[in-house]
């Protein structure tokens, strides 16, 4: 077996194949013209239903260079904070750990902690606090953003934040029940990281 094992790992290393990626496949055109046609053969008075692939705009094509901006999209389930706002760089406060994403960035997907997004635009930076949520970083130099809640950062009244802190902390000392502890807990999470990003 051993003497083996050098002649399979030196062909897996030369072969030539690979599985390609998702973003290295051409974006589609997703038009099935298919069902369409089914439909009209069965019912010719009545015009088809759309599908969901009619609302679904194709993939940007990946550039063959770094581009100098990423475009950003920063959504709430309320409101659209950012649509494709072209950015110098945003740092995402990822589960990880911070991540900064510049043009170019691999493709990722990141699970958004309580924290500070910040979007910086040439020397201006805009902050954000948000509660949780996703980012979705795309090769062709795309970022999505979907955040749970999320309010400006000059926005956050600090006397507040250190009041809740003080009675999420109470809460969670004088606790009975594992729902009460569990309730506590993520208050004091959310007021420490608030607390966090005020004074850093």
């Amino acid at each position: 077996m051993l003497r083996q094992s050098s002649r399979l790992l030196t062909r897996a290393t030369t072969m030539a194949w690979r599985r390609p990626f998702s973003t290295d496949l051409p974006a589609a055109n997703r038009v099935d013209s298919t069902f369409p046609k089914a439909w009209k053969k069965v019912i010719p008075t009545t015009e088809p239903p759309m599908t969901p692939s009619a609302f679904i705009k194709p993939r940007p094509v990946t550039p063959s260079s770094i581009p100098s901006k990423l475009s950003v999209n920063f959504v709430l389930p309320y409101s659209s904070e950012l649509s494709g706002k072209e950015v110098d760089m945003v740092i995402i406060p990822a589960t990880t750990g911070q991540m900064g994403v510049l043009p170019g960035h691999v493709a990722t997907i990141a699970e958004l902690k309580p924290g500070v997004l910040s979007v910086h635009e040439g020397n201006d930076v805009t902050k954000y606090f948000v509660s949780g949520g996703f980012a979705f970083v795309h090769a062709n130099s795309f970022a999505d953003i979907v955040a749970v809640e999320a309010v400006p950062l000059d926005q956050i009244d600090p006397n507040l934040v250190q009041k809740g802190l003080m009675e999420f902390t109470q809460k969670l000392s004088t606790a009975s029940t594992d729902e009460e502890k569990a309730e506590a807990q993520i208050g004091v999470d959310v007021h420490s990281a608030f607390n966090a990003a005020l004074t850093g």
